[in-house]
């Protein structure tokens, strides 16, 4: 006779498939700009110094770049507990205190990442009818990273959340 998995462990295999795979399309698309900005600065340079005649898009398009590469990739470090945290306290308490700790920091993240979703959403909606001089685009892309951003640290803040409160949260401390 077959056993049928537990809803718990199916609904967190769903999860965990569904982040993994968010955080990987960010990290492709994160990479994809570095690469891109990094050929539009060699082609700026090229123009500039070979062809006396400098393409004046590239600074406003690696600006829209530079938000994209820097906002997935905090995503990306909150859904791989990468991001940047301050760990002493944490480590200097006993292990119930430092569950009490990791669940209110998983909380504020998630609140965070809510009011960045929130205000991002209405600053490109704000922005989106207004064109980026040189290049002609809207103007809210550039506010359309941070929106995104916050949508994801949201839904991973609040997938640890749901690992934490299910007793199976892996995330340990860098300096474990």
């Amino acid at each position: 006779m077959s056993q049928t998995p537990e809803p718990s462990s199916a609904l967190l295999r769903g999860m965990d498939g569904a982040f993994n795979l968010l955080s990987r399309i960010c990290l492709i698309v994160a990479g994809t700009a570095l690469v891109t900005m990094t050929l539009m600065f060699a082609w700026l340079v090229y123009g500039r110094y070979v062809l006396n005649d400098t393409p004046t898009w590239v600074e406003q398009v690696s600006h829209l770049l530079l938000m994209v590469i820097a906002f997935l990739g905090a995503a990306v470090g909150v859904r791989q507990d990468t991001h940047l945290s301050v760990v002493l306290f944490r480590s200097a308490v006993p292990s119930k205190v430092r569950t009490v700790f990791v669940f209110i920091t998983d909380v504020l993240m998630a609140g965070f990442g809510g009011f960045m979703f929130w205000y991002g959403l209405q600053l490109t909606q704000f922005k989106w009818k207004t064109l980026i001089p040189l290049i002609q685009w809207p103007e809210g892309l550039r506010s359309l990273p941070l929106t995104i951003c916050g949508a994801l640290v949201f839904l991973f803040s609040v997938g640890h959340l749901i690992r934490l409160l299910m007793g199976l949260d892996e995330r340990k401390d860098s300096i474990e």
